[in-house]
């Protein structure tokens, strides 16, 4: 999160907590809570005050670049349906011409619950329209699996594609699609761009990283291969006593080269509630290859 102190574009972060379950007995499970702003963080009393004091075992944290939406505090990402959290690096091209498109295509829920005037937020409308078959609120509180949720992703970047081939036709340019969708106990990551060559923006995932970041444990991101950080050796806890985890990152957080995997063009990473880890090719057609124009 170091970057994010002194991103200019927004910062917003989403946590998992089980608060909600104690004040209303229909809710069970965690819930996403959400920090956005478009101040600097490390200015902010606020943001120190719940680093310093909150845990989680699901985060999902996101530093904006905008593509030219507006620098609100409603276009940050990430973004919540229910129980379900969304966000996205990359860009839909084109995006003003097939935003009618999506918004047709959205039930009046999922259509109502988009604040903001970014792409990604309509791609996360698309996601919880398809994952949940447009029932409503109330179907954003129930689980999926990560199967459902990964055919959900899939036919929210069809249409996109699908729309773009329609309307714009040979003008169409490709899409950079790093997705990332959870409902705080399974985890949907997608890194994807539909160009025969370029590649979309970086992926990395790890499931050992946890242990060089968690300053209970040996190492530190920022510290000499090795080294404690300052930290009483006392307190330090044994690698092997860190519990299974995943990251995903858009570049890697530690300074060990050997925890990071990158994710494939054109595929996506799926953790169910088991922990396990699957990384697959997404299904792609050749039709949706685009060139980019711009040069």
């Amino acid at each position: 999160m170091r970057n994010a102190l002194y991103n200019m574009d927004g910062t917003g972060i989403a946590w998992y907590t089980s608060a909600q379950t104690d004040f209303l007995p229909e809710i069970t499970g965690l819930r996403p809570s959400l920090y956005k702003t478009t101040t600097l963080p490390l200015a902010d009393p606020n943001f120190k005050s719940i680093c310093f004091n909150t845990s989680t075992r699901v985060l999902f944290a996101h530093i904006r670049a905008t593509s030219g939406s507006q620098v609100v505090t409603t276009n940050n990402h990430p973004f919540v349906f229910g129980r379900h959290t969304f966000m996205h690096n990359g860009g839909v091209t084109d995006f003003t011409a097939i935003r009618r498109a999506i918004c047709d295509e959205l039930n009046l829920d999922a259509y109502g619950n988009i604040f903001g005037s970014t792409d990604s937020e309509h791609i996360a409308a698309l996601y919880i329209h398809y994952l949940t078959s447009g029932k409503g609120p109330d179907s954003w509180q129930q689980e999926y699996s990560v199967r459902e949720m990964a055919k959900a992703l899939h036919k929210a970047v069809a249409f996109v594609i699908k729309a773009q081939i329609q309307i714009l036709g040979d003008k169409r340019r490709p899409n950079s699609l790093n997705l990332a969708a959870t409902d705080g106990r399974r985890l949907l990551t997608y890194r994807f761009r539909n160009h025969k060559v370029e590649q979309p923006p970086s992926l990395y995932y790890s499931t050992t990283a946890g242990v060089t970041l968690n300053r209970k444990f040996e190492g530190h991101p920022d510290a000499d291969i090795g080294g404690t950080f300052g930290i009483a050796e006392e307190q330090v806890k044994k690698a092997e006593e860190h519990g299974k985890h995943v990251i995903v990152a858009s570049e890697p957080t530690t300074y060990k080269e050997e925890e990071w995997e990158l994710l494939p063009k054109n595929s996506c990473l799926m953790v169910e509630t088991d922990g396990k880890v699957v990384v697959e090719d997404v299904e792609y057609e050749e039709s949706w290859d685009a060139e980019d124009n711009t040069t």
